[in-house]
């Protein structure tokens, strides 16, 4: 009588086969100008492994058995609604309620009560616009921000237009639900803002419907068309134009002046500066610009 198979022998013919993750540099190249064309993100070299990392799980939710596999369909017609979900893969989303405290803080003790003036006594009209709100702790920051000066003002036309590229952290986002240990961490004279509400499962918290009620999410892709008119007093384009060569911050940069009420914010990430001086903003306080004319 033959030996039985051992069970570790047994176990590789039971497992799906792993996916080829490699990714040859005509691919890289490939996937960096696809990237390029669609959102206008620049993915540089070093980036590699990351990049490589991010595409192995659409080729795993796909089905697929390489990274060579997955470039090859994306170069077909049929690969058109693929293309969201490669910008979904690629992007990054970093973000934390009150990250980079001084610009909220700027909005609510300078931008807020000055807006409340000019507007006293009439219906008064104030647009924000988070140009690129990842999964909502920016916005629902700025609405907390700016419910705190305005308190229960019922003259008001208020509304936050929070935008995105990534669909996914767009859902995410208008949940407006986190794990609890997020607002944990924050300082004490901020959490009460969020109004926080029991959230969708243990350990986690929702912000309030009030806060919610306030913002608008919407996709975008800010180097296409933009539908909205403006004008906008105030917004947020934080961390998103270290992504972008100078030809694409430039002209991203004068729709942005467009659609900003003169007199109008700009707020810009830390790391973050002008592609070059815009005759049309003057800096005014670290990485907030406000437009002259």
């Amino acid at each position: 009588m033959s030996r039985p198979t051992s069970l570790p022998s047994m176990l590789p013919s039971l497992q799906p086969a792993m996916a080829d993750i490699t990714l040859t540099r005509d691919d890289m190249k490939f996937i960096a100008a696809l990237v390029y064309e669609q959102a206008g993100i620049v993915i540089r070299e070093h980036k590699e492994a990351m990049t490589r990392g991010r595409l192995a799980r659409r080729v795993k939710a796909l089905g697929m058995g390489s990274v060579a596999e997955y470039c090859a369909f994306l170069k077909t017609p049929q690969a058109a609604g693929e293309l969201p979900e490669l910008i979904n893969a690629v992007t990054t989303n970093h973000t934390a309620f009150f990250r980079e405290r001084h610009h909220f803080d700027h909005l609510r003790k300078e931008v807020m009560p000055r807006l409340l003036q000019e507007r006293a006594g009439r219906r008064g009209r104030i647009r924000i616009w988070s140009s690129a709100c990842s999964s909502g702790e920016e916005p629902y920051s700025i609405a907390a921000s700016c419910r705190e000066v305005m308190g229960a003002r019922g003259d008001l036309d208020f509304k936050i237009l929070a935008t995105d590229i990534d669909t996914d952290i767009l859902a995410r986002a208008e949940a407006g639900i986190y794990p609890a240990e997020q607002f944990e961490r924050l300082p004490a004279d901020v959490k009460p803002l969020l109004k926080l509400e029991s959230g969708g499962g243990r350990g986690e918290a929702r912000i309030s419907e009030d806060l919610r009620r306030l913002i608008a999410f919407k996709r975008l892709n800010l180097i296409e068309k933009w539908p909205m008119s403006g004008p906008f007093d105030v917004i947020f384009c934080r961390n998103v134009f270290i992504y972008f060569d100078t030809q694409t911050k430039a002209s991203i940069l004068d729709r942005f002046v467009a659609l900003l009420s003169p007199g109008g914010f700009l707020y810009l990430g830390h790391s973050e500066s002008l592609p070059q001086p815009h005759p049309n903003l003057r800096l005014i306080g670290r990485t907030i610009y406000e437009r002259t004319a």
